[in-house]
């Protein structure tokens, strides 16, 4: 069984992944307006009424916005922790399926989730791990400071990996942020540097790994050419894969498990 990993847009803006087998279809977090989603699902030849699941993987508004508007308007399941569902005054159980940190969510026979709880600045966030049913995995992880050991283990057996590279330290600390934010930002509850992520990469690095996507960059703190540098200056002579960066807009290419070369998706505006 095939597994399809499509990024609709990732950044301070807002991010959505579209996850697609043969039979099941999952957003992994909806944080553009709805009409947005639908735009940009629309791109890709998605309805929003053939979408299985949506799993919010915390409740900052670039992640969350329009869940819960998209999961009545669509029929999909809505999945979230706790302190989320919470967080955002939605109800568990009726208009929610909670989860806990490393509880496997059983999307359908042919895709499950398991969600990795990871730090982050005032939020309960997690890592999500798909599974399809062949057992191959891809991993969407963004929003944290610093990885976990148990993230470490689970992105190490993962074909395909979606990670984020938020910002260039030097540009960072040269940029025009107040120092509180600066720091708010490197700390362990923060975000990914490039060479914290390029760090990662490297230790988990391993023959099967296709795919690589580079996302949530900072407009104001990073750019393309530097996330892909600095990754590429520590695993390029070991990564037979392909690297690529996901922006803002979207969405603009998906990857597939067993396939390194991503699909280029033609219409896009």
């Amino acid at each position: 069984m095939g597994l399809e990993i499509t990024h609709l847009g990732s950044g301070s803006r807002g991010n959505a992944t579209l996850l697609s087998t043969g039979e099941t279809r999952v957003i992994v977090d909806c944080g553009f307006s709805l009409k947005q989603m639908e735009a940009r699902l629309a791109m890709v030849g998605v309805e929003g009424s053939s979408v299985n699941a949506i799993v919010v993987s915390h409740h900052h508004s670039d992640h969350s916005k329009s869940a819960a508007r998209a999961s009545k308007k669509w029929g999909a399941r809505l999945y979230a922790n706790l302190e989320t569902t919470m967080r955002l005054g939605l109800e568990p159980i009726s208009e929610v399926r909670t989860f806990e940190g490393l509880e496997r969510l059983h999307i359908a026979d042919d895709l499950s989730l398991l969600p990795v709880p990871v730090p982050h600045d005032d939020a309960d966030n997690v890592g999500i791990i798909a599974s399809n049913g062949d057992g191959r995995r891809a991993a969407i992880v963004t929003d944290l400071g610093e990885p976990t050991l148990e993230l470490m283990k689970h992105l190490s057996g993962c074909e395909h990996i979606s990670i984020e590279a938020n910002y260039d330290l030097g540009r960072l600390i040269s940029g025009p942020y107040p120092p509180s934010l600066k720091r708010r930002i490197s700390g362990r509850g923060g975000h990914l540097s490039n060479e914290q992520t390029a760090d990662i990469l490297t230790e988990v690095l391993h023959p099967g790994l296709q795919s690589v996507v580079l996302c949530h960059l900072s407009e104001k703190n990073n750019a393309p050419h530097l996330a892909e540098s600095e990754v590429l200056h520590q695993i390029g002579e070991r990564f037979d894969g392909v690297l690529s960066i996901c922006g803002q807009e979207g969405p603009e290419f998906s990857n597939w498990l067993g396939q390194s070369e991503p699909e280029r998706i033609s219409n896009t505006t």
